[in-house]
């Protein structure tokens, strides 16, 4: 008898230490899987439910509310920044925080399927590009300051602007200086018409 209680102890103490194991190991799972997430895919995750709003705050201590669309590699673009409807592209190491509420923050840490399509692993000067194809007027918003104009093309680490007034189309007349801008130093552009 006393053979058999000794048994049942084991047993469940066996039990017992495999459930603390597992746990264990789920934990640590856990923490791997939440260390590999980016800010860009936390920040699609509490925006995927709902399509809801994000405030991004911005290392030029400007802020840009913002309704995602599409997550690039580096970027992000959606609606908000500028007059209503305006689309915007924010490189995402121009953000300095997002403001969400503990519902966002909730959702952005729960699992999500990976991402398969085409503009995730398409970059912020691809995105630029078809804003210069489109010949959209675009507000350029970088650590110095804002211009307007039209993006006349993208290279590898920068982009040519032709500086026009906003609400002008781009014409060689009303074209008043080029700038060239380091995509380093965008924090928003915000296409405010398309020609």
């Amino acid at each position: 008898m006393r053979w058999d209680r000794l048994f049942d102890d084991l047993e469940t103490q066996l039990e017992h230490d495999r459930r603390e194991e597992e746990r264990a190991l789920a934990i640590e799972s856990e923490r791997m899987r939440i260390g590999r997430l980016g800010l860009r895919e936390r920040i699609a995750a509490m925006t995927a439910s709902d399509r809801g709003a994000v405030r991004l705050e911005l290392v030029d201590a400007t802020s840009v509310h913002l309704r995602p669309t599409a997550f690039g590699r580096d970027w992000i673009g959606g609606v908000g920044g500028g007059p209503p409807g305006a689309q915007c592209v924010v490189p995402v190491s121009a953000i300095a925080a997002v403001s969400a509420s503990r519902r966002q923050l909730e959702d952005s840490l729960a699992p999500q399927a990976a991402p398969s399509g085409l503009v995730e692993r398409i970059g912020i000067a691809f995105a630029l590009r078809d804003l210069g194809r489109r010949r959209a007027g675009v507000e350029v918003r970088t650590l110095e300051g804002r211009v307007h104009g039209t993006i006349d093309r993208v290279a590898s680490d920068h982009l040519d602007l032709a500086l026009h007034e906003p609400g002008t189309p781009r014409r060689e007349r009303e074209v008043r200086g080029y700038r060239l801008v380091p995509l380093a130093r965008i924090t928003v552009v915000v296409a405010t018409e398309a020609r």
